[in-house]
């Protein structure tokens, strides 16, 4: 599939960007050239290739998953100008 100053301009009206004309030749030029490497990756046989996300095998370690208030109230509520309760005190807005 060849892209031409064409294509590189109705894709560029449809993204919503501004190409000035003389660039429209190089830029089908560049996409032209990814299109080619792409066509040579999917030529390289994979058959029997698992899918990786990473090239390094690190097991997860996971901790149980237990719901908890972060037992550190009395700190954040020393960061409070007022505090009652063990609640955040504020103005009242609305009436």
């Amino acid at each position: 599939m060849a892209i031409d100053a064409a294509t590189v301009r109705r894709v560029a009206h449809l993204a919503r960007i501004k190409t000035p004309e003389d660039r429209l030749e190089p830029l089908a030029a560049e996409l032209n050239g990814i299109l080619a490497w792409i066509e040579q990756l999917n030529e390289v046989d994979v058959a029997g290739v698992e899918p990786m996300t990473s090239n390094v095998h690190q097991p997860l370690h996971l901790r149980d998953d237990v719901v908890t208030d972060g037992g550190k109230r009395d700190d954040v509520l020393s960061n409070a100008p007022r505090a009652a309760d063990g609640f955040f005190v504020v103005p009242k807005v609305v009436e």
